[in-house]
């Protein structure tokens, strides 16, 4: 009968365990997912902000070329002699069947300058050409080194023939939302969020981005690719 007992007690000892650790990995993947939706939908927001603003926005027969988009709502720039970026992004490239699901990445960069001051920008990064694509497939891409950079031209009447198109790969597009006095930010890079990628798409970036790639957009997420069609086609 103690026998029994002992089993009884042992067995719903394990029950509750599998329980108990059933329900932390929910509560995880729940945690994750609501991520992955916050920054979905800041980065749509961004694009939305940039987009509204006809004389300072983004021409959209060059978002038409781009080949992928990278949006970093919110990227922390602060600097007192030596400066740095911070922020989360989401990438989506172009493929024959449309955008892909939206992709997490981390921004990670600094600068060396005469400069003070801080604020929050948001930006937005057309990756004009496949080698500017195969860097978000890397493990790091670092913006001016593997591939070249430009300020993209802006406006509705900006000529999407223009050289910024030929002689760099990304063009850059930023929103300020506060001061910053110094010398222009280098050495930026971004990063796949792939501990992001894997707990919500169970897949890493270039998995995601990768050629002829296919993976159903969640409805949690789906705000991010809405916009970004609204303003360009797939």
């Amino acid at each position: 009968m103690k026998q029994s007992r002992k089993h009884t007690t042992a067995n719903l000892l394990a029950v509750g365990l599998i329980f108990g650790l059933t329900a932390t990995v929910v509560i995880a993947q729940g945690k994750r997912a609501d991520d992955a939706a916050r920054r979905s939908n800041k980065a749509a927001n961004a694009i939305k902000a940039i987009m509204g603003a006809p004389d300072r926005g983004i021409p959209r027969d060059l978002l038409e070329k781009a080949e992928a988009v990278v949006v970093c709502p919110e990227v922390v720039k602060a600097a007192l002699g030596i400066g740095g970026r911070r922020g989360q992004c989401v990438v989506s490239r172009r493929t024959a069947s449309g955008w892909t699901t939206p992709v997490y990445y981390n921004m990670n960069g600094g600068s060396f300058g005469v400069q003070i001051g801080a604020e929050k920008l948001d930006l937005v990064l057309l990756v004009m050409n496949k080698d500017g694509v195969n860097g978000l497939l890397e493990d790091k891409f670092e913006m001016g080194g593997e591939a070249g950079i430009a300020a993209g031209p802006v406006g509705r009447t900006a000529s999407a023939s223009t050289n910024a198109t030929l002689d760099a790969g990304i063009l850059s597009y930023s929103r300020s939302k506060g001061a910053f006095i110094g010398a222009a930010i280098k050495g930026v890079a971004i990063s796949p969020d792939n501990d992001l990628n894997q707990d919500f798409y169970g897949r890493k970036a270039s998995e995601l981005l990768g050629e002829g790639t296919i993976t159903a957009t969640p409805a949690r997420v789906r705000t991010f690719l809405e916009t970004l069609s609204r303003y360009s086609k797939g």
